[in-house]
């Protein structure tokens, strides 16, 4: 592998055409999130999936299943001015699932009932030979517009609305039914309203150094190679046996040759400063 200096490389940002990263937020609702009953697996799967797709997640919120705090999150989103967000958890038949409604507050649109939507429960329903209660049929109010995701796995719908240029999806929160409508629904409607910019990643594990004493090196290569995010995780002891986790990550094919450069650096630096360099990833070809 060749040897690079973060001295001896020019920024190549000018040169290079300028790439539009769509930006995403994800919001997880429920009380049993915050007293910590459920751990959230959701927004880390959710986040996983974005980020393949070209997407940089710009934050993750939590809220409580109270629909003041639930609105104000999804105005939050809209502030932002975010391309996409994500939430997952209150679309139940039970009293606290208010996600909707929230949602409906912070679009200022009213509560309809979803011919489509209802379709889709009663069909749940009936298959089972149960009949449509007032808590059932509110799985299928949504904001005015709103277009209704199916749900395989389970009975409430997800939804997806557009409102001054963010695309808002709501998803249930049992894991089994995110990861359903995220890949049956989601993704597949993504994919098709948004460039997907490819997402590349390196790493490399290094025992021997602590991770102060890398932290000039990590930051002389972001600074060199800045169309590269390098991030040095610990995997040991700062002050007894120091191991990092090096990892970089770039978007679209502009940067690869950095992503590659940028590797090589910091690989050469490691071994430099007399540490046991193991390649967990090798950046991809050039080519």
């Amino acid at each position: 592998m060749k040897e690079e200096t973060a001295e001896g490389v020019t920024n190549k940002l000018e040169a290079e055409p300028p790439q539009i990263l769509n930006e995403a937020m994800i919001l997880s609702i429920g009380n049993e999130l915050l007293i910590g009953k459920v751990l959230n697996t959701n927004a880390q799967r959710i986040s996983e999936e974005l980020t393949r797709i070209g997407f940089i997640v710009r934050a993750a919120l939590t809220v409580r299943d109270d629909v003041l705090s639930i609105a104000e999150a999804f105005r939050h989103a809209i502030s932002r001015r975010v391309q996409v967000v994500v939430s997952t958890g209150g679309l139940g038949p039970t009293f606290d699932d208010k996600t909707v409604e929230g949602l409906a507050r912070a679009l200022n649109r009213p509560l309809v009932l979803n011919e489509e939507a209802l379709k889709l429960v009663r069909e749940k329903y009936e298959a089972r030979g149960l009949p449509l209660t007032p808590e059932r049929v509110k799985m299928a109010l949504l904001p005015l517009g709103a277009i209704p995701l199916e749900n395989p796995v389970g009975t409430a719908p997800g939804v997806y609305v557009s409102f001054r240029g963010t695309h808002f999806f709501v998803l249930p929160g049992p894991p089994k039914e995110v990861e359903a409508i995220l890949t049956g629904s989601v993704l597949p409607i993504l994919r098709r309203i948004f460039r997907a910019l490819e997402f590349l990643e390196a790493s490399f594990i290094v025992r021997g150094i602590p991770e102060s004493e890398f932290a000039p090196v990590v930051q002389r290569a972001a600074r060199s190679y800045m169309g590269v995010y390098v991030k040095s995780h610990p995997r040991g002891f700062e002050l007894g046996e120091p191991v990092l986790e090096i990892h970089l990550t770039t978007y679209g094919g502009f940067y690869r040759g950095q992503l590659a450069e940028c590797f090589g650096f910091l690989v050469s630096m490691a071994k430099k400063m007399g540490g046991e360099v193991k390649i967990s990833r090798e950046p991809p070809s050039r080519v």
